[in-house]
Parts: C-alpha cells; structure tokens; sequence
C-alpha cells in the first residue's frame, strides 16, 4: 500500500503540481507567523527564554497537526484518502523543476535581472548581484538540496510513520525555512525547528545522497565528495546531499555567498567545472532518476513484504 500511494501521490504531483489557491502549506506559514508574533517575546529577553520559547512555538504548531493526521488515520477509507491527500501536499517534484526550469530559461534569455528574481524564489541568499555562474550554482545547489527536502524525506517518513510521519516532516521542514535562520532574530527563537529538520533528516538526506551516487554519471567521484568534502558542510544534511550530487555530475558547487548581507566562506562541493545554464537540466534529471529509483525499490518492496 505505500508504494501504491507513493506511486499515485507522485502521478498527482505530475498531473497536478502544487495547489495554486488554498494551499495547506501556506495557511500554515500564516499561522507559524501569528504563532511567532505571540510566542517570540519582548527584546530584552535573554537567550535561554528565547530558546524555551521556540520550543513552545514548535510544540504549540506540529502537536495537534499530528494528533489529527494519527487519528484520520485509523478511519478506514477517508484514512487512505488523508494519507494520500498529505503526501501529494508534501511532494513538490513539478513544482521544484518548474521553478528552476524557469531560472534556466531566463539565463538562456540572456535576461539575468529576470534570473536573479526567479532564483531569489528558491534560495536564500541575497541575489541581486549575483551573475550568470553564480544564478547557475545556486539553482544547481537548491535543486539537489530540495531533493531530499521537498521529495526523498516525505517519501521516507511517510513509509515509516505514514500520515502522521509524513505531516510532521513536512510541517517541521516549513518551520526551518522559517526560523531555521543564524539571524539575530532566529539565533535562538528557531534553535528548536532547525535541530528537529535535522534530526528527521538525517536518514533521508543520507538515502538521497546514495540515490544520487547510484544513478549520477560519475558514482566514484560522488562517494569521494560525500566522504571527504561533506563533513566540512555547515549542515550535517545539506553537506552529504549537495556533495554527492555535486560529484554525480561532476560540477564544483559551494564557495562563497552572501546571506542577509553578510559574505559566508563556505567550502567547495564536488569536483568539475563550474555550473552553467544547463547544468540545471542535468540537475533535474539526476533528481527524476533518483525518483524512479525510490518507486522502483519500493514496488519491489512492496511486492516482497505482500
């Protein structure tokens, strides 16, 4: 039954993309917002009264979304339509190639104002200087790191705790865009959201990270990368992840960026040339062809366990 449903939330997700009114996932960053406004606190207090307060923002959102998810859940039939209904919202594969596809055809346009805004979508570093190369290692770098953030994780949680995994997950991941920032702001009040994506990301990212060996042109040089570049990573997930796939394809990825106006030194991934426009195709298609390894696997699986 779960790979018949990663199947048919997949199919969705082709057919369909992402809803373009009443999206769940934007409903509730409006409350995250709300949530934040009240729970947040007043300037003068200190670190630890920030932390324990973004912990209850945490709990105060994601508790009762998982509460109902598990007990939908065990109605039988509408339990299979919830679950169906949640990984389809928790899925982003036409929306992820949408968007970068759409940084593409700016860059072959030539139109790289056009380009800095489309890609301003998608990451968060500032982009309003950035050129034709750096539009084209940032879209690169955010396509294989939404791989595991938008598609393998919701995959993977969803198989191991169904409805409620999969709500949680999601839930949790939107939080961290959120708040998951070393801002003065979120230093501390998203110290809770940014530990718990880690957590429920570090299988996934590690099983995305072997996806994209497995099916990349270069799987030798994907394994050196994830081996030796990775822990150096600021991000124990992103690191494996962008690492691997920067192998995969053999492209060098990472350096330095400027986030919220500060220059970040961040070392280099991979190993290659650096990306150019279409590059972001090769990009896509490492990541559809990961996808069909997971469906495959998982139709195996399921066939196997029946």
């Amino acid at each position: 039954m779960t790979a018949l449903l990663w199947l048919m939330a997949t199919l969705l997700d082709h057919g369909w993309g992402e809803p373009h009114r009443w999206h769940p996932l934007v409903g509730f960053g409006g409350l995250a917002n709300r949530v934040e406004s009240l729970a947040y606190g007043p300037p003068q207090a200190n670190p630890a009264a920030r932390r324990l307060r973004g912990i209850g923002a945490v709990l105060v959102l994601l508790a009762p979304c998982m509460l109902a998810a598990w007990l939908l859940s065990l109605v039988p039939l509408l339990g299979l339509a919830v679950a169906l209904g949640a990984l389809y919202l928790a899925i982003g594969v036409r929306s992820l190639t949408e968007h970068a596809e759409a940084v593409a055809d700016a860059l072959r346009a030539d139109d790289l104002p056009l380009a800095r805004e489309r890609v301003g979508r998608i990451v968060s570093r500032d982009t309003a200087d950035l050129d034709e190369d750096q539009i084209s290692r940032a879209t690169v770098e955010s396509v294989l790191e939404n791989g595991c953030d938008a598609i393998f994780g919701a995959l993977f949680w969803f198989a191991l705790a169904w409805t409620p995994g999969v709500v949680v997950y999601r839930l949790a991941n939107t939080l961290d865009a959120m708040w998951g920032y070393r801002t003065p702001r979120y230093l501390d009040f998203g110290w809770a959201a940014a530990r718990l994506d880690d957590v429920l990301n570090w299988i996934p990212a590690r099983l995305t990270a072997l996806s994209y060996l497995l099916v990349g042109a270069k799987p030798a040089l994907a394994w050196r990368c994830w081996r030796e570049q990775a822990p150096f990573w600021k991000s124990p997930n992103a690191g494996p992840v962008m690492a691997a796939g920067a192998g995969a394809l053999g492209l060098a990825l990472g350096g330095p960026a400027r986030y919220h106006g500060e220059w970040i030194v961040r070392p280099v991934l991979g190993e290659g040339l650096a990306p150019r426009p279409e590059d972001i195709g090769r990009a896509i298609i490492l990541v559809r062809r990961s996808l069909g390894l997971w469906l495959v696997v998982g139709v195996i699986a399921g066939v196997a366990f029946a």
